[in-house]
């Protein structure tokens, strides 16, 4: 999908640390009606209402009473999930965005300095070092910043407002669990606005499941450890689906007279219908992949594996995935895309983007919501309709897609 950056659609446990600047935490305005959302005394009542769920995971009294220490609920927090959905970029931006010089002379540095560790972590979980040095990148600026804002206050306001419905309930209890078993001090507690936590940016369940000891301390020490880290990533990526030996993907020529509703198929087929490599290596002999049109069929073209729905697991945008992958490529020499992305093409305002849904809908291919972000769903229903309008399918919602849509009956 292109739901870029939607903390709603969180089911993984990871959280793009970006979005606290994005959206300016430290100085977001908070809204009056967020104001009146907050109050002190229902906050209580509510932290209050926790404890036999609490109990009943295992935490302490002692514990409980101490993570809730001095707690208010965040205003600013509210006013964020109020704010969130407006916000998009052009997936070029978020990508060309993602491989500035300074990140990637940070990641060139720390990719030599954690060389072996990364040996290691190649080895055990097969996933490569370009993709876990995308993902610590993209995530926290390679450990450069990892959040400022204590955890359990953070799961607490957004759970306090049903925000998700028992999501972040659920991610604010498995807190109390970390904290009552010794992972981390109260502290050292410190994340996202969304409560993602340390170099990873794994919520507490992610935590809980996923992370390892790659330093072999006997600890899982996501926050100060490279090496718990990094493995904790690769072993989060493999376990979701992660194949060794097939890569994200890469950026491909199209040849001349290309039939667009080519969609899928085996990599060997691909090469058999005149696609090559933008980087002139040699077409994968196994495996499957999806041509992937980010910027329609004038923009960049590339073919994508099963892997880069695996990254996408971490944090559930197209954007995201591209990033990470194209930024792990740059760190371990690769080259920047060649192809044009449609950048004299003004983008769809938000009202636009969801009258393609609301039409899409009406027309018969899309049932999700109108929300404006156009993800998977809406490239799909996109799709369909080009095929069904003998328009070039490649998924993308532009102007004149729109007007198509306006006068299809």
């Amino acid at each position: 999908m292109f739901d870029a950056f939607p903390l709603r659609r969180i089911v993984c446990g990871a959280l793009f640390l970006g979005l606290t600047a994005a959206f300016g935490l430290a100085s977001a305005t908070v809204p009056a009606q967020a104001q009146q959302d907050v109050s002190q005394a229902g906050f209580d009542r509510f932290i209050a209402g926790l404890w036999p769920a609490a109990k009943a995971r295992g935490v302490s009294r002692a514990t409980f009473d101490e993570a809730f220490r001095g707690v208010s609920p965040d205003a600013k927090i509210i006013a964020l999930t109020k704010k969130q959905s407006e916000f998009v970029r052009p997936i070029w931006d978020y990508v060309e965005g993602s491989v500035s010089q300074q990140r990637l002379d940070r990641g060139r540095q720390l990719a030599g300095q954690w060389a072996k560790t990364l040996d290691t972590v190649e080895r055990r979980y097969g996933v490569p070092r370009a993709v876990v040095l995308g993902v610590w990148g993209m995530e926290t600026n390679f450990g450069s910043f990892t959040g400022s804002i204590y955890v359990v206050r953070a799961l607490a306001t957004l759970a306090y407002t049903g925000y998700r419905g028992d999501f972040f309930k659920n991610e604010l209890l498995t807190a109390l669990e970390i904290l009552e078993q010794d992972h981390i001090d109260r502290a050292k507690m410190l994340g996202s606005w969304a409560g993602a936590m340390g170099q990873t940016q794994f919520m507490p369940s992610s935590f809980m499941e996923y992370a390892v000891d790659g330093d072999g301390d006997g600890a899982r020490d996501i926050w100060a450890s490279v090496p718990d880290a990094l493995a904790s990533t690769a072993h989060y990526l493999r376990q979701k689906g992660w194949q060794p030996g097939l890569p994200w993907g890469f950026e491909v020529h199209l040849p001349k007279g290309f039939d667009f509703r080519n969609l899928r198929q085996g990599l060997a087929s691909w090469a058999s219908l005149g696609l090559r490599r933008v980087d002139g290596k040699a077409m994968p002999r196994s495996g499957e992949a999806s041509l992937f049109l980010p910027g329609g069929a004038s923009g960049p073209a590339f073919l994508i594996t099963d892997n880069f729905a695996v990254i996408k697991a971490y944090n559930s945008s197209d954007a995201y995935a591209m990033g990470v992958a194209h930024l792990g490529d740059r760190v371990m020499g690769g080259a920047s895309i060649k192809g044009a992305w449609p950048k004299h093409e003004p983008m769809l305002s938000k009202e636009h983007r969801q009258e393609v849904q609301q039409r899409l809908a009406s027309l018969g291919y899309y049932m999700g919501d109108a929300d404006g972000m156009l993800g998977s769903k809406t490239r799909e229903a996109v799709r369909n309709f080009q095929l069904a309008a003998n328009l070039i399918p490649d998924g993308y919602a532009d102007s004149a897609l729109l007007r198509e849509l306006r006068a299809a009956r």
